[in-house]
């Protein structure tokens, strides 16, 4: 999976600001993202919100087909409003918020002794049935590998040691992180024209 340079990270970091802000205000979405990162290689994203370093919203998609523009902009929308764990951001809070991208590569089968807890992303499925967390969720977690498979497990809806059982299927993958420095949202919050973004992507 290829690195993003520095542009293309704010570019998206830009679309996912104008995401949330059209989803929170009830702007219509605007066709036309200005900016043509490439998506070889890169099969799904996550939006992560936080506000006052606490989670305020997380959602991703994995095996995406689309632009990867077009689903960040989707997940941004969907991380201020639709995760089901918190109410929907309110406009008030948009200048407290801070976005952080993660992409994905494409995953691939693993086994407990091949998982390396802040390099590896899991996904733990079976049915229809699918935990998955971001590599970063051990680092800050502190957990070894065993205990990040078992989260995964529970995260799914399955027993701690379901990960042992035939049928559950053990996935990992890597992820490249980067997201809005205080600065910047210091910058967002005294500045109205970054409250009208001349693009989104409709969803």
């Amino acid at each position: 999976m290829r690195s993003l340079d520095s542009l293309e990270r704010q570019l998206l970091l830009d679309l996912a600001r104008g995401a949330v802000m059209s989803a929170v205000k009830g702007a219509e979405a605007v066709t036309n993202a200005p900016c043509d990162v490439l998506s070889a290689g890169l099969t799904g994203a996550f939006v992560t919100l936080q506000r006052h370093g606490q989670l305020r919203g997380c959602i991703g998609e994995i095996n995406s087909k689309e632009p990867l523009a077009r689903v960040i902009a989707r997940c941004a929308r969907a991380a201020a409003l639709e995760d089901p764990r918190f109410r929907p951001v309110r406009p008030d809070e948009l200048a407290e918020i801070k976005i952080n991208i993660s992409i994905l590569s494409p995953p691939w089968r693993s086994k407990l002794e091949e998982i390396e807890p802040g390099k590896h992303g899991l996904i733990v499925s079976r049915g229809y049935r699918r935990g998955v967390l971001l590599p970063q969720v051990a680092v800050e977690r502190g957990w070894g590998a065993q205990r990040f498979l078992e989260e995964a497990c529970v995260k799914a809806g399955l027993g701690r040691e379901a990960w042992k059982a035939s049928g559950v299927v053990i996935e990992t993958f890597t992820a490249e992180t980067f997201g809005e420095s205080d600065s910047q949202t210091e910058v967002e919050r005294n500045s109205p024209d970054h409250l009208k973004p001349g693009y989104s992507i409709s969803t």
